[in-house]
């Protein structure tokens, strides 16, 4: 099949690459000028590195170099991806610089996607162009005020020099880690430096009491069992037999080691609710010095507010917020999340694509149930999001291969109003649409691998409840389904 690819992050590098060696031609589109999606050059962040250590984050036939360090920043993760799409041949395929204006499906099937250049036919679209599409910045108060008296308002990631807030009062408005990352970064160089969060996040320390690795804790099937799933089996019914007593009892330990090694009850900031609830939104990694910074007096946290409306005095910019402090701010940095735009596709196509709470109809995070020669890779964001995106690819390569079917519309219907559901409840909303997966990354990838028929085998899966996902356990996938469609790998 002729594919078209929207985006060249993660998720849209490894498509074209599993899609090409199950014997597809393809075409990818990125609207920058780099590959990397949100690693690329032209949204990175000073101070950006990775969530995951190095080796829990990769793709699946290519490790992160082994000079790296435990967490790449931003600039190495890009140079993996570049050395990525060379290495397997995909530079000639991609088409940097082009932005998809419209995609539309015709009638006798297949896509037709424009672009400046013009109109092509394909008959399959992917897109990979991810659940981090717009930045969203609140609609603050008073902001032609603001921005009348010198103010400056920008999202995180349109901050790249520390010279924009070099000896300003600056004000970042989150708590997540993208949000903490840039406190540290800015303190060094503001005049001050505020963040305003209008909910605490617990924070997991790279390393517990300065020693175990989080990735024995969080990124092995032994972590993510604490959670319970929609259906528990396995190791998995004594973790929470008697209401969870044995997975909860686990992870109260580890909330009072991450409240004392992180001097939470000191600063004043230990969250709302209990470790557990990182299951309603994600995991975040404690910014190696950001408590410190509170700690010194370097960073101020206002905690449970938010910026209700800018104001003047004696001339100069000041935010009011909502606990009643007045403080001066220069400049705001939004740290505040992603809107899921896709503003190619028609107001018709996106009525069937979402239900009526916004959520992506979505069969396995992949498949849009009620449009043909269309699907999502990338959709099914996770601790371990390059391998998911690329065992997404694999899926899709496997259905347009003929080599499993999928269920009557009404089946996967139902199956997905009932995910979205469970989803909705369990995460009071804050499920990104219904592509926010985590903490459940791998019993993600064990259904898409069942319905492939192909999966890492009993040993490595019980070596995986111990031990951190490694990647490179699933880079014989791609080729075993490649020679039951009968193509040859490259």
């Amino acid at each position: 099949m002729k594919i078209a690819i929207v985006g060249a992050g993660f998720a849209g590098l490894s498509s074209a690459k599993v899609l090409r060696q199950l014997g597809h031609d393809v075409v990818v589109y990125e609207k920058t000028q780099d590959v990397g999606g949100v690693w690329s050059a032209s949204r990175r962040y000073p101070g950006l590195k990775t969530q995951n250590n190095k080796g829990t984050y990769a793709l699946s036939d290519q490790p992160m170099p082994r000079d790296y360090p435990e967490w790449p920043s931003g600039e190495q993760v890009q140079s993996y991806l570049s050395t990525y799409a060379e290495r397997f041949g995909l530079t000639p395929y991609l088409r940097l610089g082009t932005e998809v204006e419209l995609a539309v499906p015709t009638d006798g099937g297949g896509w037709d996607v424009t672009t400046a250049s013009g109109t092509e036919h394909y008959d399959h679209l992917v897109l990979a162009s991810g659940i981090f599409s717009r930045p969203f910045i609140p609609p603050f108060e008073n902001l032609d005020l603001f921005e009348k008296l010198g103010g400056e308002v920008m999202a995180a990631s349109d901050w790249h020099s520390l010279d924009q807030v070099r000896d300003k009062h600056t004000v970042v408005v989150g708590y997540g880690k993208s949000a903490c990352d840039i406190t540290v970064e800015i303190a060094k160089v503001a005049a001050s430096t505020t963040v305003v969060a209008r909910e605490l996040l617990w924070k997991m320390p790279r390393k517990v009491k300065g020693v175990l690795n989080y990735k024995y804790l969080m990124l092995t099937r032994m972590g993510e069992g604490l959670f319970r799933y929609r259906s528990v089996s396995g190791p998995e019914r004594l973790l929470h037999a008697r209401d969870s007593a044995m997975a909860n009892g686990m992870l109260g330990s580890v909330e009072k080691v991450t409240t004392k090694q992180l001097k939470l009850e000191d600063l004043g900031l230990v969250p709302e609710g209990q470790f557990s609830d990182i299951a309603r939104s994600t995991v975040s990694l404690a910014s190696e010095g950001f408590f410190e910074g509170v700690d010194e007096g370097r960073i101020d946290v206002q905690r449970d507010t938010i910026i209700e409306r800018f104001v003047e005095q004696d001339g100069k910019p000041f935010a009011e917020l909502s606990n009643g402090r007045i403080i001066p701010v220069d400049v705001v940095v939004a740290a505040t999340g992603w809107s899921q735009d896709l503003p190619f596709l028609p107001p018709e196509v996106m009525e069937k694509l979402t239900d009526e709470n916004g959520d992506y109809l979505l069969y396995r995070q992949i498949h849009p149930i009620y449009l043909p020669d269309l699907s999502f890779a990338g959709y099914n964001s996770s601790f371990f999001s390059p391998l998911s995106a690329e065992v997404s690819a694999i899926w899709i390569g496997s259905m347009l291969g003929g080599n499993h079917t999928l269920p009557s519309t009404t089946e996967m219907h139902v199956a997905v109003r009932d995910r979205l559901t469970w989803m909705r409840e369990r995460t009071q909303g804050q499920h990104a649409r219904g592509t926010n997966i985590i903490p459940f990354s791998v019993h993600n990838i064990d259904e898409v691998l069942s319905d492939v028929g192909l999966n890492v085998g009993p040993l490595t899966r019980a070596r995986q409840w111990l031990l951190p996902i490694n990647p490179s356990n699933y880079r014989k996938i791609t080729p075993r389904l490649a020679r039951r469609l009968g193509v040859k790998a490259s």
